[in-house]
């Protein structure tokens, strides 16, 4: 796939355009990963990564950035026997989640938009 968009880039004076148009249309339908509790879930099939095929996969970025990192980070501390378990039930880390996926739906929602208005206006100032 990545060799074919390649060639669909050309090399032209507009292939970057092309490039960035062609990736976001391509990945916008990709299903978004979700924030969940293991602890509440019984099928364990939801544990696994599609594109890495491994049947348990976390996933996290730098804890200063999300709030959903921070949780990640100190579950898998306590995990390792690095930290003191979280005081928390499992029910409250998955309302933490999905208050997490919900946060992250409307902001990738609003990203979208703010794509679909800028296209919009670029399209309409151009010739």
């Amino acid at each position: 796939l990545q060799k074919s968009l390649s060639e669909t880039f050309g090399a032209d004076k507009y292939s970057r355009a092309r490039k960035e148009v062609l990736t976001y249309m391509f990945s916008r339908p990709m299903q978004m990963a979700l924030y969940f509790c293991t602890g509440v879930l019984e099928d364990e099939t939801l544990f696994h990564h599609y594109a890495l095929n491994v049947p348990f996969y976390t996933h996290f970025t730098s804890p200063i950035r999300r709030y959903a990192d921070i949780v990640v980070h100190r579950l898998l501390s306590a995990s390792l026997g690095a930290r003191s378990p979280i005081k928390m039930e499992k029910e409250a880390i998955q309302k933490q989640a999905d208050h997490c996926n919900d946060r992250k739906m409307a902001s990738k929602r609003v990203q979208e938009l703010s794509a679909d208005l800028f296209f919009s206006v670029f399209v309409r100032v151009r010739p």
